[in-house]
């Protein structure tokens, strides 16, 4: 049997940046929350996880809002 040195932890670690689609419609802008994102260790780069693949607009990633803020977007 193997020896992992370096075990990974079972912990979900919250993402970093949450993505977002940003539709335009009109004058209005429509936000949805379409993935998330994780800075690598090393700090040389993210992993972006995205649960659906806009066709059009925008996605915007954004560091997210603490619960005392939540304001609309969700």
């Amino acid at each position: 049997m193997a020896h992992n040195a370096n075990p990974q932890s079972s912990e979900a670690k919250a993402p970093d940046l949450l993505a977002w689609h940003v539709a335009q419609k009109g004058q209005k802008s429509f936000w949805q929350k379409v993935g998330a994102a994780w800075h690598h260790k090393d700090g040389k780069g993210m992993t972006l996880q995205l649960e659906t693949l806009p066709i059009n607009g925008r996605i915007i990633l954004r560091h997210p809002m603490d619960d005392t803020n939540k304001t609309g977007r969700s």
